[in-house]
């Protein structure tokens, strides 16, 4: 299962979204048959590629937020 085929959400696969959902309309009872399975791998793969590089720029993000609350409590400390 994938989650919603929506372009603007998912802008580094948007070239794999649309020929996967061009296979499905060319395809519409091969695609039950694995007609468009390997179009389906590359999209998972660049599903898990997308949601690391989110994953890790939330990561950096939530490090600098840590930080700075971490300098407010102390400078709250020192009052």
């Amino acid at each position: 299962m994938h989650p919603p085929l929506t372009l603007h959400r998912h802008p580094m696969c948007a070239e794999i979204i649309e020929e996967f959902q061009k296979c499905h309309l060319d395809h519409p009872v091969a695609k039950f048959f694995g007609e468009c399975t390997e179009l389906k791998i590359k999209l998972d793969r660049c599903f898990r590629q997308e949601k690391a590089v989110k994953r890790k720029a939330n990561f950096e993000e939530s490090k600098k937020l840590k930080e700075r609350l971490q300098v407010l409590r102390k400078e709250s400390a020192e009052k």
